[in-house]
């Protein structure tokens, strides 16, 4: 039997940016049902939080499971149950791209509490600087970069 840990931390957001998600009580709603959701589905989600327009996500991976087939998963199944529970006044879609970046062990509690921390962190940042502060940190190479506003390139 194989063993493995690895750790992935997934950003993504709403379609266009648009700010769906604007109120406290209907972001817990959403991070809970994407948390219930993964656990029937095998998908270990350590730590799910985010804000108006985005989330963001520690998961840790089984050996059978890849990064496309989880967010596919968890975006997907997630936006059917706000679109079903009519829980926003318009069509509500995640955008297809995301960043999946990985975790060293040594992180793990830094990315949590990161995670943990985006009610307060966007009260002084914008999701805008947030997104081209994970582009330059981890340098991907978007040729939207300079649109980021409103285009991502898939990260895997």
């Amino acid at each position: 039997m194989p063993y493995l840990k690895v750790y992935i931390h997934f950003v993504w957001s709403t379609k266009n940016r648009i700010p769906f998600l604007n109120s406290p009580i209907l972001r817990q709603n959403l991070w809970n049902h994407i948390q219930e959701n993964g656990l029937a589905k095998g998908v270990f989600i350590d730590t799910i939080n985010g804000y108006e327009e985005h989330c963001h996500c520690l998961i840790s991976l089984r050996v059978d499971q890849n990064i496309s087939k989880v967010m596919h998963l968890l975006k997907g199944e997630s936006s059917y149950w706000m679109n079903k529970n009519k829980l926003c006044s318009q069509k509500f879609e995640w955008q297809d791209d995301y960043f999946a970046m990985s975790v060293s062990e040594s992180m793990v509690d830094k990315v949590r509490r990161y995670i943990k921390n985006q009610e307060a962190h966007h009260k002084t940042k914008s999701f805008k600087e947030e997104y081209d502060e994970l582009v330059s940190k981890y340098r991907f190479p978007l040729a939207t970069h300079k649109n980021s506003a409103h285009q991502e390139s898939r990260i895997q």
